[in-house]
């Protein structure tokens, strides 16, 4: 059943994500006394003039949005911005855009005069059904992804649909990666069902989409609020993403974060396959219905098996901030479909699985 609204509990501050069929809120948010919008350049340009309407004449920040601008430089600009906006500690921040406008508008508001207010509006689909929630703004430092960052949650959250229907293709995708990940980390059922959704999301059911959007939404939330800052179960979010982050750096972000998760949850498989924790036929499903569906293969113009992409990949593993020891962190899937965090992954497993993960995935 769709809902209307989302509540999280917080240590740092409980807070609320809202789903809206039609954008009349903007109204409302323009109408709060010391707001400052911080909006990604390419949202403004596409909803300037019809959805965003309400913010004419509103104190309001433009951002150039790129993988290569997610780090401290932009965050300097921005604070450089906002002080010549005269800005208060009882102001409230106004970030709209996806994951890399909330990295960067979080991580101000959170180290702004020690903290200001912030609200998000998510406009692609994996900030509306993955990073939206969970507290965490992360910065990349040269070549390390994620490695700065802060938990500092909005006060609310505002998601609505409409964005998505400008979205390009890949970046839907993108975001279909991330709904897909997370239904695997719900268990058998939450898989099942999205198995089952997935003809009618690819065939425009905006319904159906909304539906996979909430329920992706309420897994996270099960993760984040038993294990809020990262240091047990909401580990096992990084399923897709320990060989993910691996990927993107290794191909120098030349494809969306979502679709580098769907690779990653390939790999990942492969490796559990390897150690015998899932079945050659619980793979086949997994693959089959779910991660080749959601899976732009047209998109990858690299070949992830040949000796220096694999020599790439391993090095961005070495750099998996959760890494405690000598050999790699991987989370996998078992044949329950339940996760399992791996510590003792070794170089040549992860060849392997890179070998005959790029074979399976082209098969």
């Amino acid at each position: 059943m769709l809902v209307t609204e989302l509540e999280l509990k917080s240590n740092l501050k409980n807070y609320r994500v809202y789903f809206h069929a039609e954008p009349d809120f903007f109204s409302e948010l323009g109408a709060r006394p010391h707001t400052l919008f911080i909006v990604d350049a390419r949202v403004m340009d596409l909803h300037g003039g019809t959805t965003l309407r309400a913010l004419a004449g509103k104190n309001l920040i433009r951002l150039e949005i790129d993988e290569d601008r997610k780090n401290l430089d932009t965050v300097q600009e921005l604070y450089a911005q906002v002080m010549q906006a005269s800005p208060k500690k009882n102001m409230t921040v106004v970030s709209i855009g996806g994951g890399i406008t909330q990295d960067l508008t979080g991580f101000m508001a959170s180290t702004l005069y020690r903290g200001v207010q912030w609200v998000y509006v998510p406009t692609t689909l994996l900030a509306q059904a993955d990073s939206c929630i969970g507290a965490k703004t992360s910065l990349n430092f040269k070549t390390y992804k994620n490695l700065i960052g802060t938990f500092y949650p909005p006060t609310e959250v505002r998601v609505y649909s409409g964005f998505i229907r400008t979205l390009a293709e890949i970046d839907f995708y993108s975001g279909l990666g991330e709904i897909g990940k997370l239904h695997i980390n719900g268990g058998a059922p939450s898989v099942e069902a999205f198995r089952r959704d997935i003809p009618r999301i690819l065939a425009g059911e905006e319904s159906v989409l909304l539906k996979a959007v909430q329920q992706a939404l309420q897994i996270k939330k099960s993760y984040i609020e038993e294990d809020e800052f990262d240091t047990g179960k909401r580990n096992m979010l990084n399923y897709g993403h320990c060989f993910g982050h691996a990927i993107e750096s290794a191909v120098a972000f030349a494809i969306p974060h979502g679709q580098a998760v769907v690779l990653g949850m390939v790999l990942a498989n492969r490796v559990a396959r390897q150690r015998q924790l899932l079945s050659a036929e619980r793979e086949r499903y997994l693959l089959e219905g779910v991660l080749n569906p959601i899976w732009k293969t047209d998109a990858q113009p690299f070949q992830l098996d040949s000796p220096a992409m694999v020599e790439k990949i391993i090095a961005g593993l070495k750099q998996d901030k959760k890494r405690i020891g000598n050999d790699l962190p991987v989370v996998v899937v078992d044949d329950d479909l339940t996760m399992v965090k791996l510590t003792d992954v070794k170089e040549a497993e992860v060849a392997a699985a890179l070998q005959s993960g790029w074979a399976l995935a082209h098969a």
